[in-house]
């Protein structure tokens, strides 16, 4: 009774039907984001939350790599003759860690300080154009290096906002002229 040979029984096999029905038939995703209100399709942004976990997320993460990098470097430089592998390759862990650790939290704490700005001049100015970026890379800039003084403040305020500023016509001329 038990034979595999023997054609008058099958196995059960409850996915025998679906081998030959395509993937968009079987399930009818939307192409698009749903909401669970009407007032919230109107607005075409992040939420505050969204954005802060972003660029909180996205500083961390580009800091991290770029200060790996630079501290991996760093350590390959340090070298000194004599060393055997196993210390070179310890040398070069430990300065690469360190740097990205680093610079990761920094860009992270930037980024977390320029998106609750953000966000905030969103609320407050109820629109979301390319002003409130480039009051929130100002701002951010300025409060970041405020404890150095005045004139540091204001450098790195001028610079943030100048930064917040690239990036945004960066990502319109993207917009723009990349096909996507």
């Amino acid at each position: 009774m038990n034979d595999p040979n023997d054609h008058r029984y099958r196995k059960y096999h409850p996915y025998q039907d679906l081998y030959n029905v395509p993937a968009q038939n079987l399930y009818k995703l939307p192409t698009s984001p749903e909401f669970l209100f009407h007032e919230e399709s109107l607005h075409q942004r992040r939420s505050w939350s969204e954005s802060l976990q972003y660029y909180t997320g996205t500083g961390y993460l580009a800091g991290a790599i770029s200060g790996g990098a630079k501290g991996s470097i760093e350590g390959i430089r340090a070298a000194e003759p004599g060393e055997t592998l196993k210390l070179r390759v310890n040398r070069v862990l430990n300065s690469g860690g360190h740097m990205g650790r680093r610079f990761g939290n920094n860009l992270g704490v930037l980024g977390l300080m320029f998106a609750g700005i953000e966000s905030g001049l969103i609320h407050w100015r109820d629109t979301d154009d390319l002003v409130n970026t480039v009051l929130a890379g100002l701002s951010t800039g300025a409060i970041y290096r405020a404890a150095k003084g005045p004139r540091s403040a204001a450098i790195a305020g001028a610079i943030g906002g100048i930064a917040a500023a690239a990036a945004v016509s960066g990502k319109q001329a993207v917009k723009r002229y990349v096909p996507i």
